[in-house]
């Protein structure tokens, strides 16, 4: 047999991260959150930072999603997203909101540096980034969607748009 499947235990931990970060802006559905736990451990993601009204660990539905995920993934709580988002600005990151908005481009046409630093901005599905963390974001990128539906499960767009961000980084950037 040619092409077998593997198991869990033939996986070994790369350690590779990459100069990315989460921002979860009132992330209230502990699925959704360990879903971002594990979208971070898969990807390399730095560190994931919830916000505002965002839940936390410790979360038994946090930890079955995640599949204890937030073990591995640095994580912390910041109840003001802005102040945050200032702080991150002043570290050097590229804030970049994942909205769509009148101004948001296709994420197809977002290109980093390899160099750069970027933290992701994620919003509730209920209400999205908000304004102000758009007003304050430096890029805001969408998801183009072709079906009836104006959005996607804020996971499954985390997902897609961080997996985008990192290929765009590995062109120079892991370590």
């Amino acid at each position: 047999m040619k092409n077998v499947q593997l198991d869990h235990a033939t996986h070994q931990n790369s350690g590779r991260k990459y100069p990315l970060c989460l921002l979860a802006y009132n992330i209230r559905v502990p699925t959704n959150i360990g879903s971002l736990f594990r979208i971070a451990d898969a990807l390399g993601v730095e560190k994931l930072f919830l916000s505002g009204g965002s839940i936390c660990p410790p979360n038994t539905k946090i930890r079955k999603t995640s599949r204890a995920a937030e073990k591995y993934v640095p994580y912390s709580y910041h109840e003001n997203t802005l102040d945050l988002v200032k702080q991150l600005k002043g570290e050097g990151y590229r804030i970049v909101c994942l909205e769509i908005s009148s101004d948001s481009v296709d994420l197809a046409n977002f290109s980093p540096r390899p160099d750069e630093k970027i933290c992701l901005v994620l919003g509730s599905e209920k209400e999205g980034v908000g304004q102000e963390l758009l007003d304050i974001s430096d890029t805001t990128v969408h998801i183009p969607m072709l079906g009836n539906n104006s959005s996607m499960n804020v996971a499954s767009a985390c997902a897609i748009a961080a997996y985008h961000i990192t290929q765009k980084l590995e062109l120079g950037c892991c370590h």
